[in-house]
C-alpha cells in the first residue's frame, strides 16, 4: 500500500507537470538563443562578404562635423559623435522629465475636474479628454509647432511677459542664473538638503502613523529642502548670477532661450499624455468604495482632507500601474521630435550621424539599447513604488 502511495503521489518525471514546465521553458528559450544567434551572425557574415563592412563602434571617435541647435552642454561640430550622442541624449531626458512632471500635475487635475459635481466643469473635462485622447500625436505636435508656436510674433515684436520674458516665433526667452565659483559647494548644500529633506519627511511619517494624524508630508518635504537652499544662498557669496533676456538687433542676449521646437514637442507632449492620465486618475478615484467617503464625511473632514487622506492613497494602488505605462508612452513618443525639429536622441543618431556615417546597425542598437534603457529604470522605480503602497493582506 505505501508503495502504490508513493508511485501515485511520484509520477514518473516525463509526466511530472513541473519538470515538463522547466524543459519547455529551456526548450523556449534555446530556440529563441539559436534564432537570434543564426540571424546575427548571417548579417553579420552578410555585412562582410558583401559590403566589406564590419560590425564597430569605433567611429563614436570621429569628429561629428555638424552643429545642433539645442544643447544642455557644451558642444562644437569639432566634437565626436559619441558627444553629439549624449547631447542628444540629454535633450531627450530634459523632454521626458518635464513632460512626465507637467503631464501627471495636468492629468490630475483633469482627472479630478472629470468627477466633479459641477455640471460645466465635468463636461469640460470630458471634452478635454475626448478630444485629444482621439487626435494621432503626430499630428497634434505639428499642429502645436505650425499653427501656435511658429505663429507667435517675430523677435522685433516679441511678446514681454514679466521676468522679464520674451515670447515670439523662436521660443520664449526666460531670465536665467549663470554659474559661478561657488556654485559646486552650493551644489552640494543642495543635496544635504535633499537629504535632510528625506529624514524629515520619514520622521513625520512615523510619527503620523504613532498618532493617526498624518501631516502634510510633500510639503514639510518642499519647506525643508527650500529653507536649506536659502540659508546656503545667503551664506554663499552668489552660487549663480542671473542673466535677464533683451532684445538685440534680430534676436534676444542672456537668460535661457527654449525654443519653438521644445515648446511645440513638450506641449504636445503634456496635452497628449495628460488626456490619458486623468481617465487612469478618475478610474483609480472611482476604484475606491463610496462607503470611504461616507465614513470621511461621518468624521467631519473636508473634501480636501478626504481626498488627500482617505481617496487618493487607495486610489494610488490602482492609478500607478497604467500610470507607469504613460510615463513610458511619453518617453517613447518623444523620438517624434524629429517632426517638429527638435534635436533629441533619435533625430541627432537615427537622422544626422546615420546619414553621415552609414553605420545603420551600430546607430540603431545604439539608440533602441538607450530607449530600453530609459524604460526599464523608469519601470524599475515605479514597481519599487508600487510595492511600497500595495495593499498588504493577511
Amino acid at each position: 500500500m505505501q508503495q502504490i502511495a508513493a508511485s501515485q503521489a511520484r509520477p514518473p518525471f516525463y509526466r511530472d507537470e513541473r519538470v515538463l514546465g522547466v524543459i519547455s521553458q529551456i526548450v523556449v528559450v534555446g530556440i529563441a538563443v539559436g534564432l537570434l544567434s543564426y540571424f546575427y551572425s548571417n548579417m553579420v557574415s552578410a555585412l562582410r562578404n558583401q559590403l566589406g563592412v564590419a560590425i564597430n563602434y569605433g567611429f563614436l571617435r570621429s569628429t561629428a562635423g555638424f552643429d545642433i541647435g539645442e544643447s544642455l552642454i557644451a558642444y562644437t561640430r569639432s566634437d565626436t559623435y559619441l558627444r553629439a550622442l549624449i547631447v542628444g541624449l540629454l535633450n531627450t531626458l530634459q523632454v521626458a522629465i518635464l513632460g512626465i512632471f507637467f503631464a501627471t500635475l495636468w492629468g490630475t487635475l483633469i482627472g479630478i475636474m472629470r468627477l466633479s459635481t459641477n455640471f460645466l466643469v465635468s463636461r469640460i473635462a470630458a471634452v478635454y479628454i475626448d478630444i485629444f485622447r482621439n487626435i494621432p500625436l503626430l499630428l497634434l505636435l505639428i499642429f502645436w509647432a505650425q499653427a501656435v508656436f511658429f505663429k507667435l510674433p517675430r523677435v522685433q515684436e516679441a511678446l514681454i511677459l514679466p521676468g522679464p520674458t520674451f515670447l515670439s516665433n523662436r521660443g520664449i526667452a526666460i531670465p536665467w542664473g549663470v554659474p559661478t565659483d561657488s556654485w559646486p559647494t552650493y551644489r552640494l548644500i543642495l543635496l544635504v538638503g535633499l537629504i535632510l529633506a528625506f529624514v524629515v519627511a520619514r520622521l513625520l511619517q512615523e510619527q503620523g502613523k504613532r498618532t493617526g494624524r498624518m501631516p502634510l508630508l510633500t510639503l514639510w518635504f518642499v519647506v525643508t529642502f527650500v529653507v536649506v537652499g536659502v540659508i546656503g544662498w545667503f551664506v554663499l557669496p552668489q552660487p549663480l548670477t542671473l542673466t535677464t533676456p533683451e532684445l538685440v538687433g534680430f534676436n534676444t542676449q542672456g537668460g535661457r532661450v527654449f525654443s519653438q521646437q521644445f515648446l511645440a514637442l513638450l506641449t504636445g507632449l503634456i496635452v497628449y499624455t495628460a488626456s490619458f492620465i486623468a481617465e487612469t486618475v478618475r478610474a483609480g478615484i472611482q476604484s475606491v468604495t463610496k462607503g470611504q467617503r461616507e465614513a470621511a464625511t461621518a468624521l467631519g473632514l473636508t473634501g480636501f482632507q478626504t481626498l488627500r487622506l482617505i481617496i487618493f492613497p487607495q486610489a494610488l494602488r490602482v492609478i500607478v500601474p497604467p500610470l507607469t505605462s504613460q510615463y513610458l508612452n511619453l518617453t517613447k513618443n518623444s523620438s517624434l521630435a524629429i517632426a517638429v525639429g527638435y534635436p533629441d536622441l533619435f533625430a541627432v543618431a537615427g537622422n544626422t550621424i546615420l546619414n553621415q556615417t552609414g553605420r545603420a546597425i551600430e546607430v540603431f542598437s545604439l539608440v533602441m539599447g538607450i530607449y530600453l534603457f530609459f524604460s526599464l529604470t523608469t519601470s524599475l522605480f515605479m514597481n519599487i513604488y508600487n510595492q511600497r503602497i500595495r495593499l498588504i493582506e493577511r
